[in-house]
């Protein structure tokens, strides 16, 4: 063995960069022949098999006090393609060596950095061998640039590193073809770090497929050959987002429903859940992070499956097919995406090649206080074509319509979460992320340029600038922010008992100064109903009525005012307890009808809302949107108009926030004519008491509100009623 004791020690100790170097056949050492070296443990003997005419060419002999065995031939001078038949007791087995495939690796580029997950990961191949026919395996390829050894482990190979060394290359990959394993198989990487330390295996970071929980191994996938039907969804002419409604239902679906103890499956998910949002009328389902994630007590905020669907509900193509049935439903479906942070767990990415290869290696930047999670290193360009890869992943190979990127002020900030002397300033001596911002930028203006009908979505708790304002303007280019500061002072003011309203009125009333400062999306999230927070219709304060009436008016204000809209399942019905997200949704509410009241309303609100473009068309402009009265705040009662492109189409809205029933309102309106009562929160349907205005009111030539007509109306207490204005024939034209 001359030349290879080196080598033979690092195979034997699976610490082998090279294995191609040692395994496998080539020249003789003398030049004349070839040589067979071939590594297998508790193996019998060995027989050689020339692949193209099946000619057995000799018994491999072991070489003393190894596994590895060899075969020369000193009359062969051309490689050929052979397979190894293995023989163990009385047992035989004939494989191909998969070191006489060094070709398939060298072949192996990296064409797309946008599109990793073509390149890295498992995939399931073919390679033709001349006058042998097709060779089918898996080809593994891996990112680990600083490793000293790379083996792939799995089902396949009695998890032995040892077996399946992988072959390192320049540019940090380390590859290797195992023909014979198939779609189905499981495997991790057997890493060892640069000082030779054996580190934990480690799960494939681009892998689409993992063992359900509390397994944690990769799981090899079939070549995506699902059949879309969604043809007609994604050959639709989205238009402009801003001027199209969106109204989505957040959804946390291993908390839906639950059937024989467990949550519903994807292709269960594509029957009823797709079935009960299109009856709500949402126009999109948004779901928290299906992204896989070994612990479930992170709603899936903790992925470490950044390519892969969670198999708690089924495979990668059940995913597919509930994606599909939404779309043919008409359902755009938004994904929680989370970049901000990555578990610690020993299978993720921590540390995955004895570096901190994906996070920042100082702690003062690569290590979050508040979730106890890693944080990538944006600074890094392979961490940057890691995330755009896996956005893009979703939109293109899932056909997902858009992501809401979590936690981007975490992100955008050095010091988040973080005191004195906890974070490192910028180069410039600020608290902003720069790294962070150019990945942002890069995310957004790569999927808009390669998904232009995709959106993307931030939440973003604070005031930076421009969030979703284009790069080229200055902006981190995202489609629509989370208007957070909405969410929390309209919760405030809806919280407080109505004697109090009053001198809270700006609570209601604020948020129209900022609002086109950003395209808002006003979401109603899990986050306020989780962690002692209650529900919705727990922070409703009053007796039970009053509760009801007033989250009935909360959801017709936010309906109404400018933004696109989000509320989180439960809301729906009113759920009474807090989210929990190891029981499903408390359905038996709505056998009590003011639950089944609150489930209506919100039907009719996403009706009249996708209907009236008054209420969308002119979300982010300030033309949409016109105070009538906000200074009542003695009766702590507001008033505004909504408008579509088209003037003449606008709606008038009365919210009375107190629980009396205001008799003979005056309120300035528009235009004149009769304006019809579209919505009212206080209809018996909904549970209410049926104060209103018998369908419609006609205007007065009187004054008010700084307008030349206005209209006298019942306003029912704690509750909402929208006007609808009607032109007369000779004004439609």
């Amino acid at each position: 063995m001359s030349g290879y004791g080196t080598l033979l020690e690092e195979l034997s100790g699976a610490r082998l960069a090279v294995p191609f170097e040692l395994l496998g056949l080539k020249p003789a050492e003398n030049g004349r022949g070839l040589r067979l070296l071939a590594w297998q443990p508790d193996v019998d003997t060995i027989d050689v098999i020339d692949a193209r005419d099946r000619k057995n060419l000799g018994t491999m002999s072991r070489l003393p006090d190894s596994d590895l065995f060899e075969l020369v031939m000193p009359r062969r001078r051309k490689l050929f393609p052979y397979t190894l038949r293995l023989h163990r007791g009385g047992d035989q087995q004939e494989i191909w060596d998969p070191y006489q495939f060094a070709m398939l690796l060298e072949q192996h580029t990296i064409a797309d950095r946008n599109r990793l997950h073509h390149h890295l990961g498992s995939r399931v191949t073919s390679c033709r061998v001349p006058r042998a026919g097709a060779v089918t395996g898996v080809f593994f390829a891996v990112y680990a640039p600083s490793a000293r050894s790379v083996s792939v482990v799995g089902d396949f190979n009695a998890w032995d590193g040892r077996r399946h060394p992988m072959q390192s290359g320049s540019d940090g990959i380390w590859r290797l073809f195992l023909p014979g394993v198939g779609a189905g198989a499981l495997y991790k990487y057997e890493v060892r770090a640069p000082d030779g330390e054996l580190l934990p295996r480690k799960a494939d970071p681009y892998a689409r497929f993992f063992e359900q929980s509390p397994g944690n191994a990769s799981i090899v996938c079939a070549p995506d050959n699902y059949e879309w039907q969604d043809d007609a969804w994604r050959g639709r002419d989205v238009g402009d987002p801003l001027r199209r409604p969106l109204a989505a239902y957040e959804v946390h679906l291993g908390s839906w429903r639950h059937h024989d103890g467990r949550a519903y499956s994807y292709r269960e998910l594509a029957d009823s859940l797709v079935t009960y949002v299109s009856d709500l009328g949402y126009t999109h389902i948004e779901l928290l992070p299906v992204t896989e994630h070994p612990f479930s007590g992170s709603w899936g905020y903790q992925p470490t499956g950044l390519f892969a669907p969670t198999s708690r509900f089924g495979p990668p193509d059940d995913f597919r097919y509930f994606i599909d049935r939404c779309h043919q439903a008409g359902l755009g479906v938004i994904l929680d995406w989370v970049p901000a942070h990555f578990p610690s767990d020993d299978m993720g990415l921590g540390r995955f090649d004895g570096t901190p290869l994906y996070e920042h290696p100082d702690p003062r930047r690569g290590w979050h206080p508040d979730w106890d999670t890693h944080v990538y290193d944006f600074g890094r360009e392979y961490v940057q074509d890691f995330l755009v890869s896996s956005a893009l992943c979703w939109l293109e190979d899932y056909h997902i319509d858009g992501i809401r990127v979590d936690a981007v002020a975490s992100m955008l900030y050095l010091d988040y979460s973080r005191g004195p002397g906890e974070w490192v300033p910028n180069q410039f001596g600020g608290n902003e992320n720069l790294e962070a911002i150019q990945f942002l930028r890069r995310l957004n203006e790569t999927v808009y340029r390669e998904c232009p009908k995709a959106m993307t979505i931030a939440e973003e708790s604070t005031a930076w600038p421009k969030v979703s304002r284009p790069t080229y303007e200055g902006g981190l280019g995202f489609g629509f922010k989370w208007n957070m500061g909405w969410m929390h002072d309209t919760l405030h003011y809806m919280s407080l008992d109505p004697i109090y309203r009053k001198h809270h009125h700006n609570d209601i009333t604020f948020s129209l100064i900022y609002a086109y400062n950003e395209n808002f999306l006003l979401p109603l999230s899990h986050d306020e109903v989780v962690h002692g927070k209650g529900s919705l219709l727990g922070k409703m304060p009053g007796d039970h009525w009053q509760q009801f009436a007033n989250l009935r008016l909360y959801y017709a204000f936010m309906y109404a005012h400018p933004g696109k809209k989000m509320l989180f399942m439960g809301g729906e019905i009113a759920q009474r307890k807090e989210w929990n997200h190891d029981a499903e949704l408390e359905w038996g509410v709505l056998d009590d009808p003011l639950h089944r009241g609150v489930q209506q309303l919100v039907r009719d609100l996403n009706s009249i809302y996708v209907d009236e473009p008054a209420l969308f068309e002119l979300d982010q402009w300030p033309e949409g949107f016109e105070w009538i009265d906000l200074s009542d705040t003695e009766a702590s009662i507001v008033s505004f108009a909504r408008y579509a492109q088209d003037r003449r189409r606008h709606i008038v809205v009365v919210c009375n926030m107190t629980p009396v029933v205001r008799d003979a309102y005056r309120v300035g309106v528009p235009a004149a004519g009769l304006y019809r009562e579209i919505l009212n929160t206080d209809a018996d349907m909904y549970g209410g008491g049926n104060v209103g205005n018998l369908g419609a009111v006609r205007t007065e030539d009187i004054a008010c509100h700084n307008r030349a007509q206005s209209l006298i109306i019942r306003l029912p207490p704690l509750a909402a009623v929208w006007f609808a204005f009607e032109p007369a024939e000779s004004d439609s034209d």
